[in-house]
C-alpha cells in the first residue's frame, strides 16, 4: 500500500487468521512500521485488528452443537486477549496511539452467512458494517449544504431590511471587540506551543549530535549480513537517497535513522497538539472554541438576526476550513524532520553512487560517515528551525485567515447596502425549516465543526 495512502486513513485495519493473529510477524512489522505515519504524521484515530474464521474448529463433529460454540466463545476470547497483549508491547506504536485507540474483532463470514445461526459471540462483523455505515454517513455533509444555505438566504433577507441602521452600528462595534479578544485566545495557545516544541527539539539536536555516528554504525555495519554482502544493499540504499526495503525484511531508511533522535523528542508533544481526535489541543481546540456570541447578540439586537445567523454559519464553515488546513499542515511539519536529513544527505548519497572498483563498499561507508560527522552540527539545526518555522507559519496563517475571513463577513452582513436586494421570505422558511429538521435529528455543533473521515486502510 503506498505510503501517501496510510497517512489519510482515519481507520486502519489490519487482517489475520485467528489461529495466527498473534503469534504471526507479518502484521505487527506493518504496524510497526508505519506507525509513525499513520499517528503523528496521519489522521488515523483507530486501529482495528480483525481476525477471521472465528467459528472454525477442527474437531467440531466431536463435540454437541452447544459445546462448539462454547469452544468458539472461549477461543474468540483468547485470541482477543492476545492480541491485546502483543499491542501492548509495541512502544514505538504506542507514542502515537493509546489502548482506547485499538480494537480487535472476531469474525466469520461463513457463520454470518448463515443468518438462521447467527451468533453474536461468533461474528463481529454486524460491529464492522455499523461502523462502516458511520463512517459513510452523509447525514453531515447534507446538514453543512443546508446550513450554508441557510446562512446566504438569511443574509440576502436581511440585508433588504433598512430601518436598522443603528442597531447594525452597535452590533458592529461588539462583534468587532469580540473578535479581537477571540484571536487573542486563540493566539496565545498556539505560541506556548511553539516554545515548547523550541524546547523539546533543543534537547533533541544534542542528542542527535552526540549519538548519529553510533546510529550511522548500525546501519552501515549490519549484524545480520556479512562481508560484501552489504554491498548491494549499500549501493540500493544512496542510489534511492536513503532507503531500502530487502526481502522478507524491515525497510532501511537512513534518514529516518539519522532523524530518530528529534522524533522521538518531540512525539509526546506532537501528539498533545495535534490529536488525530481533532477535537482538542492548543491548534484544533482554540480553533473549535472560537465564537463570535452570535447566540447572545440574537437575543440582544432581535432586528439583525438574520444577518447574525448568517455570521454564526461562517463561523463554523471557517471551523471546518482551518481544521482540515491544520489536519493537513501538521502531517507536513512532522515528517519535515526526516524530509530536511534527506535533502541535507543527497550530495551524500550521489557521491557514494557513484563509487566503482576495488574497496567501493568501504569507499562508500567512508563517504557516508565523513559527510554526517562534518555537518552534524548543523543539520540537525537546520531540521529543528525548518520544523519551528512551519509551526509559525501555520500559527500566522490561521490567525490572518481567521482575522481577514470574519472582518469580511462581518462587513457584508452588516455594511451592505440592501438596494435591489430580491425578496427570499418563501425560500428562507422552506430551508430553516429543513434545516431545523435535520439538526434536530442530531448534534448541531459536532456535525457541522466535524472534517469527513479519511478512507479506511486495511494492510
Amino acid at each position: 500500500m503506498p505510503l501517501q495512502v496510510v497517512g489519510s486513513c482515519s481507520t486502519v485495519w489490519i487482517v489475520a487468521d485467528i489461529n495466527r493473529a498473534a503469534a504471526e510477524k507479518e502484521p505487527w512489522e506493518i504496524l510497526e512500521s508505519t506507525s509513525s505515519l499513520m499517528g503523528n504524521g496521519g489522521e488515523c484515530q483507530q486501529i482495528h485488528f480483525i481476525c477471521t474464521k472465528s467459528d472454525y474448529i477442527a474437531d467440531s463433529a466431536f463435540h454437541s452443537a452447544a459445546g462448539v460454540r462454547a469452544l468458539i466463545f472461549k477461543r474468540n476470547m483468547q485470541a482477543k486477549e492476545a492480541v491485546s497483549k502483543e499491542y501492548r508491547k509495541l512502544n514505538k506504536v504506542k507514542k502515537h496511539f493509546s489502548d482506547d485507540c485499538f480494537k480487535v474483532f472476531t469474525v466469520s463470514s461463513e457463520e454470518f452467512l448463515q443468518t438462521e445461526r447467527l451468533n453474536p459471540d461468533e461474528t463481529e462483523i454486524p460491529k464492522l458494517q455499523g461502523f462502516l455505515q458511520n463512517l459513510n454517513d452523509c447525514h453531515s455533509e447534507t446538514l453543512n449544504y443546508v446550513s450554508g444555505a441557510y446562512g446566504i438566504l438569511s443574509l440576502i433577507q436581511g440585508a433588504s431590511c433598512r430601518e436598522v441602521a443603528d442597531q447594525k452600528t452597535d452590533v458592529c462595534t461588539e462583534l468587532e471587540e469580540k473578535m479581537r479578544h477571540e484571536l487573542d485566545k486563540v493566539r496565545k495557545p498556539m505560541e506556548e506551543a511553539h516554545e515548547a516544541f523550541e524546547k523539546c527539539l533543543n534537547e533533541g539536536v544534542e542528542k542527535s549530535k552526540s549519538s548519529c555516528e553510533r546510529v550511522l554504525k548500525s546501519v552501515l555495519h549490519p549484524t545480520w549480513v556479512k562481508g560484501g554482502g552489504f554491498h548491494k544493499i549499500l549501493k540500493c540504499i544512496v542510489a534511492n537517497n536513503g532507503t531500502y526495503k530487502p526481502k522478507r525484511r524491515k525497510q532501511i531508511n537512513l534518514n529516518v535513522k539519522l532523524a530518530s533522535c528529534l522524533t522521538d523528542s518531540i512525539d509526546e508533544e506532537f501528539k498533545k497538539t495535534f490529536p488525530n481526535e481533532g477535537k482538542c489541543g492548543p491548534f484544533n481546540g482554540v480553533i473549535n472554541t472560537f465564537s463570535l456570541d452570535t447566540t447572545r447578540l440574537i437575543q440582544k439586537y432581535k432586528d439583525v438576526e438574520l444577518q447574525l445567523i448568517f455570521l454564526k454559519t461562517e463561523v463554523k464553515k471557517m471551523k471546518t476550513k482551518l481544521n482540515k488546513i491544520i489536519r493537513e499542515r501538521k502531517k507536513t511539519i512532522y515528517s519535515s524532520l526526516t524530509t530536511t536529513i534527506r535533502e541535507t544527505m543527497q550530495d551524500c548519497y550521489k557521491k557514494a553512487a557513484e563509487i566503482r572498483g576495488q574497496d567501493s563498499l568501504k569507499n562508500m561507508r567512508d563517504t557516508i560517515e565523513k559527510h554526517v560527522h562534518d555537518s552534524k552540527n548543523t543539520m540537525f539545526e537546520q531540521a529543528k528551525d525548518v520544523m519551528l518555522n512551519q509551526l509559525r507559519c501555520l500559527k500566522e496563517d490561521i490567525l490572518k485567515t481567521l482575522e481577514e475571513t470574519m472582518q469580511e463577513s462581518i462587513e457584508l452582513s452588516l455594511k451592505t447596502d440592501g438596494d435591489s436586494i430580491p425578496d427570499v421570505t418563501g425560500e428562507l422558511v422552506m430551508v430553516k425549516q429543513h434545516y431545523n429538521e435535520l439538526r434536530g435529528s442530531a448534534d448541531e455543533e459536532t456535525l457541522i465543526c466535524a472534517d469527513p473521515p479519511g478512507p479506511v486502510a486495511a494492510p
